[in-house]
């Protein structure tokens, strides 16, 4: 379950979508629809084993600008913009 919700079989997602346009065909607005059918796939799930992700306090530390961008892309500072007066 990620963010409060069960991970689904591609079958159990496509009786949510007809539930879903089931629901807005009956003149239900997507929202309402969309939040109905979730709240029922998560007491349905309700006592199913969860699958959650777990980060260590390491993962955000230690990592400077650069390990996130290419060796060759310039910083924005560095550009120059030629619509600049």
């Amino acid at each position: 379950m990620l963010a409060g919700m069960p991970s689904l079989s591609h079958e159990e997602q496509q009786e949510a979508v007809e539930r879903i346009h089931k629901f807005m065909s009956e003149g239900m607005s997507s929202g309402e629809a969309i939040a109905l059918v979730a709240k029922e796939i998560r007491e349905r799930h309700q006592n199913d084993p969860q699958a959650m992700p777990i980060f260590e306090d390491t993962d955000f530390e230690d990592h400077e600008e650069s390990d996130y961008r290419r060796d060759d892309e310039q910083d924005a500072d560095d550009i120059e913009d030629q619509y600049e007066g």
